[in-house]
């Protein structure tokens, strides 16, 4: 018959089932409905650093990236990520066979999962976790085994690592650790302390590690970023992935790296080619200016970021929340329970026709959705006058 169709099958693959719309799509399309305030999607609304767009329009006008840009990324760029990883970090890389430009932090994910995953591999992944991450195990036929960060004790002020589940985690079949730091949604910064007992691991038990360090750059107070490529025994066996879009708000142009061994970068860029192949070829060389920006930009970027956490924190305070004051990203996580409300999903749904404001659920980046149920993420990346007006409609949820 005209129209129909037999096929029984689902048109979906059976390992992208588990997953829908992404709560992102859902809650920016229900700001737009409601003419809410969007604290939900992690993204600035404005743009970073004038003479990294100018950089950007210098490239397109001489032609420069506006065809196929190298594989493994523009020489520009590469040579500027590995000065930047020697600069900040005392971490030498070789541009030519060490470093590979991705389309984002989200491709770099995607490329090393399917690259170094195989069905049966088990991850361990530190849960709450980034929703791509879980879509890209998928992908992979790897198997997702969560470790729960949980707050450091009764009214604790962060959520913590607990080193003896991750070990209790490994198994024979675990391939691969997948470690964010600083950590998206909790805000939480793993120690050296931390970073030491999780490299001892990988090595004793002869572990891949992949880490997203996209927000190696927003980091507050006495919290230090230091790569986990930096321990002795891991630079041979970590990937790590970072990016431009959030360090220099520029989150459209999709520019983002690995660095690693010469073999772990040609098994990423083996699955790379097959996604994108190359991305972003005028931006490429806009970033490649940005990452050679003085200090200055980035320690004043970070301040202007932690005098907005402390503004949204504090009006998430006076309207009932706790707290969970992140000590880097651009997150705040908050616990709804002294509002009277346990589901988070429920209440995000809800917030915009009760205060004009939108927010995402932590339940989704849970396996163990109980755990997440009552935590609520805002993102502070916004103009201070959104984030006064957003604390003062939020006050209107107290008692």
């Amino acid at each position: 018959m005209t129209g129909m169709t037999s096929i029984e099958r689902p048109f979906l693959n059976r390992r992208l089932a588990e997953f829908g719309t992404t709560i992102f799509a859902e809650m920016s399309a229900l700001a737009l409905s409601t003419g809410s305030i969007n604290l939900g999607q992690g993204f600035p609304d404005t743009d970073g650093p004038e003479e990294v767009r100018e950089a950007a329009v210098r490239a397109l006008r001489d032609g420069r990236g506006n065809q196929y840009p190298p594989g493994p990324g523009v020489p520009e760029l590469r040579a500027a990520v590995t000065a930047h990883q020697r600069r900040r970090y005392g971490l030498s890389y070789d541009p030519d066979t060490e470093v590979l430009v991705t389309a984002g932090a989200t491709e770099a994910i995607a490329a090393a999962l399917l690259a170094l995953v195989e069905p049966g591999d088990e991850v361990i992944a530190l849960e709450p976790y980034y929703d791509s991450y879980a879509a890209c195990i998928a992908m992979a036929g790897g198997t997702r085994v969560p470790v729960t960060l949980r707050p450091d004790g009764e009214g604790g002020a962060s959520f913590r690592l607990d080193l003896d589940e991750l070990r209790a985690a490994v198994t024979d079949r675990t391939r691969l650790l997948l470690i964010n730091t600083p950590h998206n949604p909790t805000g939480t910064v793993l120690t050296r302390a931390e970073l030491t007992a999780v490299a001892e691991l990988a090595v004793e038990r002869d572990l891949l590690v992949v880490t997203d360090e996209v927000y190696e750059h927003l980091v507050f107070g006495d919290a230090e970023h230091v790569p986990l490529a930096a321990f002795p025994g891991m630079r041979e066996r970590t990937v790590t992935i970072s990016s431009a879009g959030k360090t220099f708000s520029f989150t459209g142009w999709k520019v983002g790296w690995i660095t690693s061994a010469p073999g772990l970068v040609t098994a990423v860029r083996s699955a790379k080619q097959y996604l994108t192949y190359v991305a972003s070829g005028p931006f490429q060389y806009a970033v490649a200016e940005a990452l050679a920006l003085p200090d200055a930009y980035f320690s004043g970027f970070r301040d202007d970021m932690l005098a907005k956490r402390d503004l949204l924190a504090a009006g998430l305070t006076d309207a009932g929340f706790r707290v969970f004051k992140p000590a880097g990203t651009y997150f705040v996580t908050t616990d709804i329970r002294p509002l009277g409300e346990g589901d988070g999903i429920a209440f995000c749904r809800a917030l915009p026709e009760r205060c004009g404001v939108v927010a995402i659920p932590n339940a989704v980046f849970y396996d163990h959705r109980e755990q997440g149920a009552p935590f609520v993420r805002f993102a502070f990346c916004k103009r201070t006058g959104v984030l006064e007006e957003a604390a003062s409609r939020l006050k209107t949820l107290g008692p």
